[in-house]
Parts: C-alpha cells; structure tokens; sequence
C-alpha cells in the first residue's frame, strides 16, 4: 500500500456564507455535502468555531456538529476546533458528553487556544471573564478529567460526558501549540490552510517530544489543506478564484461574503495583496485529477502526516460537492 493509499482523508467546514445566500443556505449545503463525502469515504468532518465574521457561519460549532451527526451515519463528526478561552471547560464536557450520548463512537472534540475572533468580540463573548488569565494545557486536563469515570467521586461533575471515550485533539498554527499536544500525548491538527509558516517546524516538534499516553501510542498528524479540485486545472484555478478573494479580505482588512469566481485576479488584487494571499494559501491544492494526485504524493512524502484535512471555499455548491469527490478518487 502507498502513502496515499494509506493516509485518512477528512473536511474541514467553515459553513461559509456566499454571496446572495443565508447561514440557513449554508447549514443546508454543510448537511448535503456532509452526507456525499460520507459515501466518498471521508473520516472526519469538523467544524471551526469563528465569531463575528459574516462570511463564516459556524459559530455556534456544537449545534453544527449535532445538526451534522443526525443527517450522516458513520463518519466522525467534531469540532476543528472549540477555541477554550471562550467556554468554561465544564459546559464544553457537558455539550460534547450530550453530543457523545446521542452519537456514540463518532463524536471529536478538537480543541484551540485562540479567540476565533477580534478582541472586541471576545470581550463580548468572556465579559467579566475577559482578562482572566487562561491555561490552555490546564483547561485541558480539567476537560480530561470531567471525561474520566474516575471523576464521579468529584463535587462538580460533567453529566453527560463523565465516563464517555471522547477523543481529545490540539489544534494549532504554531510551535507551542505542538508542543501542548507532545507533552499531553495527544493528536494534533495544524492549521497549514491558512498558517504555513511554522507548520514543518510544529510537525517536528511534536513527534521529537511526544509522551505517549492512554490516549495516543504514538504521534498522529492532521494537516488541514485548501483544496479545489474540478475537471481540468483551468477551471479549478477559475474556481479558486473566490478563496482568494476570500483571502484577500482577510489580508486587507476588507472581508465580505464570499465571492463567484472571477476570470482575472489581476484586475482585483495589486501585487503586495498577491504574494500576501499566495503566502497564507501556500499549502493548497488547485487543479484537475492528475495535478492534485501529483502534487499530494510529493506533499505526504515531505511532511508524512497521517491526515489530510481539506477545506475547500468554493462558490458553487455543487462545483464543491464534486471537488470533495475528485480528491477523495486520488487516495483510492
């Protein structure tokens, strides 16, 4: 079996919210696309908490994730991930033990550090809380600990999620976030579609420093990659022209919904907006069949992850449906 063959293949969603149409729209699409790439094959689908960004609509990421897991039947269905400074880690084990109670064996729970948002939105979302001082591996093992049965002697107890196998993954897009999920013995996920700059350095670090534990034997490594895969590469680059204008808005401060493609960048982006985006959107995969296949083999042999995580922002729902579907073909 090759590389390729080997390596787990998964979605990253964003709900993201196009042009002309509503989150209802959205969640409509997420359902739809999440019950075709379960017969693609798919492993995982995952949801990313963002707020106050009208183009991404997956800020209530549970309720997503419920929402999902009652429409498909056996793929894993979690978060990527629920940022902890904005929840208490006790109501994150009580809504994932719910999900877990109701979706047994199916149910992740990825976890990050950051805010998911502007500073001005996070002290909306914390209140009081907002410059509480957080421990991101702390909040972890208290969250490990709400999971345990051994808890059940606790005053404050998770109920549902005490006693429940609930996989556990650090989320990242830096060095320290790997080296968290080292020291806890934990699966990590890098954000490498939208953070390139330390991703080889972060994957290194974690393997040369990973304790094994109860939960992990040894280190296991999403990659999260943007992906548009269509018929021929040209019609791929057209269609990746809305998650770089995506991303271009991202760069100048100026977001919008996103965005039908277009059929000439040059006449929206000047030259310092484009090698800021080629830089962000420096791990993905844009072209035909052929292309994608190719240029997948080189990236597993350089980074060896074990998971391929693709979020692709594409216009079109059903041009999205079918890229999902051409890189599920390049793993078979």
């Amino acid at each position: 079996m090759t590389k390729l063959e080997s390596t787990k293949y998964s979605v990253l969603d964003l709900a993201s919210v196009t042009q002309g149409h509503t989150p209802a729209d959205s969640f409509k699409n997420s359902l739809d696309l999440a019950k075709k790439v379960e017969e693609f094959g798919y492993t995982r689908y995952w949801f990313a908490e963002h707020h106050n960004m009208a183009n991404v609509a997956s800020s209530a990421t549970a309720i997503l994730i419920g929402h999902i897991a009652g429409g498909t039947k056996t793929m894993r269905v979690g978060s990527g991930g629920i940022m902890l400074p904005n929840h208490a880690p006790l109501i994150v084990a009580e809504q994932f033990g719910t999900l877990a109670s109701i979706y047994p064996g199916r149910i992740d729970l990825g976890l990050g550090r950051a805010p998911g948002t502007d500073q001005t939105t996070a002290h909306a979302i914390r209140g009081e809380n907002f410059k509480a001082m957080h421990n991101f591996p702390r909040d972890i093992e208290r969250l490990q600990q709400f999971f345990s049965a051994e808890n059940s002697h606790s005053n404050v107890r998770a109920i549902p999620g005490e006693g429940l196998e609930i996989p556990i993954w650090v989320l990242g897009s830096s060095t320290d976030s790997a080296m968290v999920a080292a020291g806890l013995g934990l699966p990590y996920a890098f954000a490498s579609h939208f953070a390139p700059t330390y991703f080889m350095d972060a994957i290194r670090l974690y393997r040369e420093n990973f304790k094994p534990s109860a939960s992990l034997e040894k280190p296991y490594v999403i990659s999260c990659v943007n992906v548009v895969a269509a018929d021929a590469d040209e019609e791929a680059e057209r269609l990746a022209t809305s998650v770089k204008q995506l991303f271009m808005g991202i760069v100048t401060g100026r977001r919008q919904l996103l965005q039908p493609p277009v059929d000439n960048m040059e006449d929206i982006w000047n030259m310092h907006e484009e090698a800021a985006v080629n830089q962000m959107l420096a791990y993905s995969f844009i072209g035909g069949p052929a292309k994608i296949k190719k240029q997948m083999e080189v990236f597993l042999e350089k980074t060896g992850v074990d998971e391929v995580m693709a979020t692709s922002h594409i216009y079109d729902h059903q041009a999205r449906v079918h890229s999902y579907k051409i890189f599920s073909e390049i793993f078979k």
